[in-house]
């Protein structure tokens, strides 16, 4: 019975193979499902080696010097020349200082006190207060670390200095610069879920938002029903506020509920206003709603939505300054990263969630995502009616 079975099994192989070229050939036959395989890939290869990275780049920092002496001046200057800096801003005053972190403008300030350089002069240990933005918890630490490194360069000149007493510039007895004084804001004993959580309510809700509405008038077309809208009585718009009314709620409310679990569960203080958080919440779930009916309109099948969700998304998380600091991209991949909701997003709800964020600020946030949920509503409205003609 040997040749039966192998037969049998010569049979069910051909049949697999018959099977596995077919599907092949309707994914390459088919041009959306081309692109969406092969394209995509190639997109988010770049984007991941160029913006995805744990160094810290082309970051801003500010400097109040009080001192004004040879070794102040010397830690400055090393700092200016530093490969990470893309601007030493220098301050007159704390309140200038600390407004500059409360705004988001700097990630780090250094206060050199004003008998810094007296005191390395007279071999004691000269110290720095570093002020780091808590919101940033991981960039703020990488930057922590950079600083330490300035720090140890002067405490090595400092040394070096000592050994050739008599030179030009000499300082006999002086003390290396000591490790620095550093203090969090917003985030005091640097709780990675206080930047976390609050970052992956706005990541889910995106999520969430964007597949149902690029689901939406694909699944029309699988179901047959699409010819229904054609020959209904509905406008266009009234096609796409019914389309986006459900995700918006379900969207929006996932986000309140994220944050609300993140306070409860893992003790996340929250400490500005909640309607703030909530007009921010539903301008961004607007802007995606827009993005997937865009989606949607230009999917034959919920397979090709899915893949283009995907494709979409996948880049705007990772560009939107979630895992890397949007300062570490190249100046093309920032200017793009303006136009993703979700970049936007996280700065109200870290600002709303860490600290009670200015309204002044927090408009500042606000507008572009009304401007970018009108302009991909828009667009959504001009594709959808482009399919029902």
């Amino acid at each position: 019975m040997p040749a039966p079975a192998s037969a049998s099994a010569a049979s069910a192989l051909v049949r697999l193979r018959a099977q596995v070229v077919k599907e092949v050939l309707s994914i390459l036959r088919d041009p959306r499902s081309r692109m969406v395989v092969l394209v995509p890939p190639l997109v988010q290869l770049l984007l991941f080696s160029f913006a995805a990275t744990l160094e810290v780049r082309n970051v801003d920092i500010a400097v109040l010097d009080q001192d004004a002496g040879r070794w102040s001046h010397e830690l400055v200057a090393r700092l200016d020349a530093a490969g990470f800096v893309a601007d030493v801003r220098r301050v007159r005053g704390s309140q200038e200082l600390r407004a500059l972190i409360d705004r988001g403008e700097v990630i780090a300030a250094l206060q050199i006190p004003a008998d810094f350089s007296r005191t390395i002069a007279a071999g004691g240990s000269g110290q720095v207060q570093v002020l780091v933005d808590g919101r940033r918890s991981n960039a703020g630490q990488i930057v922590v670390g950079y600083l330490g490194a300035i720090a140890a360069d002067v405490g090595a000149e400092v040394e070096r200095a000592d050994a050739g007493a008599g030179g030009a510039g000499a300082t006999p007895g002086a003390a290396p610069v000591s490790p620095l004084a550093v203090r969090n804001w917003f985030n005091p004993n640097l709780v990675y879920t206080w930047f976390i959580v609050p970052g992956l309510s706005g990541i889910l809700a995106f999520f969430s938002a964007l597949m149902l509405t690029a689901l939406s008038i694909a699944r029309e077309r699988e179901l047959g029903t699409f010819d229904q809208l054609l020959v209904s009585p509905a406008s266009t718009v009234e096609i796409i506020v019914s389309k986006s009314l459900p995700a918006l709620a379900i969207g929006t409310v996932l986000g309140l509920l994220m944050v609300a679990a993140g306070v409860v569960l893992f003790g996340i203080p929250f400490a500005g206003s909640l309607l703030w958080l909530l007009a921010g919440l539903v301008r961004f779930i607007g802007s995606v709603v827009g993005i997937g009916l865009m989606v949607s309109a230009v999917s034959a099948t919920q397979q090709q939505a899915i893949l283009g969700a995907f494709a979409i998304g996948v880049p705007a998380v990772l560009m939107s300054g979630f895992a890397t600091p949007v300062e570490n991209m190249p100046t093309v991949l920032q200017w793009l990263a303006q136009a993703i909701p979700l970049t936007h997003y996280l700065e109200i709800v870290h600002g709303v969630v860490l600290r009670a964020t200015p309204a002044a600020d927090l408009v500042a946030s606000l507008w572009p995502l009304a401007l970018i949920a009108l302009v991909t509503l828009t667009m959504a409205v001009v594709m959808v009616r482009g399919r029902l003609q």
